[in-house]
């Protein structure tokens, strides 16, 4: 029986600057984000160091003192007492790297490296590097790469004179890219390769849009988009919708690539249900251009359903963040339903009745829920096939019995609310879309001749 080999975590320490314009809450949330993402990586995260000033140190983004209090504590220096203050876990012996809360220059990156003694590593950085890893489709990989060059073009002229004549070896990623040294980047092979990749997307968008036109050709307009913070549930409440198997991971950004299924089970009229990448706080502006597409599923629904993590308490924020890219790509017109989801995970059942209470009185038409609990996984489903039926009409047929065959196009285009039978055929009572009523109207009529 093979051994499974469990990678060995690698351990890291978090620095931050508090400005005057961002408050603790504010503050605390965006370090715990970067925990999170730090998590997402692979890094187990061991110290994290603040520091509040009115304004990023120029040269290496943190203040002397602070950069002092890091290099002890990275290098274990004796009588260092904030190394004394960490649990003695023999992995806090190794730390490789410093992760930055905000985005810094290459610069400020590179002398706060020489000085500390480790690897740096800013939030886009991180942020790039984790969609590096979970892009799957063609599509998704592009875009991440026209993100990662787009993020070092602008650094290379500084990060080459910085490393001086050898070129120190140093990727966009870091450091784990492709290796080249900045003597060898070329600025104008960049521009020429994210030209190509902007090709290659601007023709997988058109394939994703003549597949989009077939599928609603094929199915109406009947679509559903589920928006919302990364790590709110999006996957697990699509694989509960539609009982497919979707990657489901307890990490931010497990989801990159749009993911469309259909409603189970199956409804009238058929509803497609899609998965589109989380949001985040503070996501690089190249980020939110390049993944532009994967977000015109949420474009081209009828209706979104925007996750968010009942039992998070920055939950406010998250709203903020996904009303806010929503706005940018101009999808906040589309009709949505707010699903807080993830009430288990808010406390014991009393906790959850109060905290659904609430939820309820400052958002009358939301959806308080678990989707792990197919009950309101249920309830949620019939709230999605309502919204879709509200433009249904009745009407009554009869279909003789020498017209049988016609009876399939009733059961697959309309939801049949009454069937009964005398001698000469079967009367249905159905719903249906009123294009549909008229057209399977016109064939009874051409078969009664």
């Amino acid at each position: 029986m093979p051994i499974e080999v469990k990678e060995k975590p690698r351990i890291a320490v978090i620095a931050a600057v508090q400005l005057p314009s961002v408050s603790d809450i504010e503050f605390e949330a965006s370090l715990a984000e970067l925990r999170e993402l730090a998590k997402t990586l692979g890094y187990k995260v061991v110290r994290t160091f603040v520091q509040k000033r009115y304004s990023f140190d120029t040269t290496a983004y943190l203040g002397a003192g602070k950069r002092e209090e890091i290099r002890r504590f990275v290098n274990h220096e004796t009588g260092s007492a904030e190394f004394e203050e960490t649990p003695p876990h023999p992995d806090s012996q190794d730390i490789s790297t410093l992760l930055v809360d905000h985005e810094i220059s290459p610069s400020q990156a590179r002398n706060l490296e020489n000085e500390v003694g480790c690897e740096v590593m800013d939030r886009t950085m991180v942020i790039l590097e984790i969609f590096h890893r979970n892009a799957r489709s063609r599509a998704a990989r592009a875009q991440v790469e026209i993100a990662r060059l787009g993020y070092l073009a602008p650094r290379l002229r500084e990060a080459a004179k910085l490393a001086g004549p050898q070129g120190r070896q140093r990727s966009g990623t870091g450091g784990r890219g492709a290796g080249e040294s900045h003597t060898e980047l070329d600025r104008r092979k960049i521009r020429d390769r994210i030209a190509e990749l902007q090709q290659e997307i601007v023709t997988m968008d058109a394939e994703r849009k003549i597949q989009r036109a077939r599928r609603q050709e094929r199915q109406g307009l009947a679509s559903v988009a589920l928006v919302g913070y990364t790590n709110a549930g999006k996957s697990t409440l699509m694989r509960a919708l539609t009982g497919s198997e979707v990657l489901v991971a307890n990490k931010l950004f497990a989801t990159l690539d749009t993911t469309v299924r259909v409603l189970h089970p199956e409804s009238v009229p058929r509803i497609l249900v899609s998965d589109t990448v989380g949001f985040i706080k503070n996501l690089p502006h190249g980020l939110v251009a390049s993944f532009k597409s994967t977000l015109d599923e949420a474009l081209d629904a009828s209706l979104l359903l925007h996750v968010i993590d009942a039992s998070d308490p920055g939950f406010e924020r998250q709203l903020e963040v996904t009303q806010q890219v929503l706005e940018e790509i101009g999808a906040n017109v589309v009709p949505r339903i707010r699903v807080f989801n993830k009430i288990d995970h808010v406390g014991d059942t009393a906790t959850q009745i109060e905290c659904e209470t609430v939820l309820r009185t400052q958002y009358p038409d939301c959806m308080v829920m678990s989707a792990r609990r197919p009950d309101d996984v249920a309830r949620l489903r019939q709230k999605i096939v309502e919204f879709f039926q509200q433009n249904l009409i009745e009407a009554e047929f009869f279909l003789a019995w020498s017209g049988q065959e016609l009876r399939g196009a009733i059961y697959t285009n309309c939801q049949v609310l009454e069937e009964r039978a005398d001698n000469e055929g079967a009367y249905f009572r159905v719903l249906g879309e009123p294009d549909t009523i008229e057209s399977l109207r016109e064939q009874f009529s051409l078969l009664a001749r």
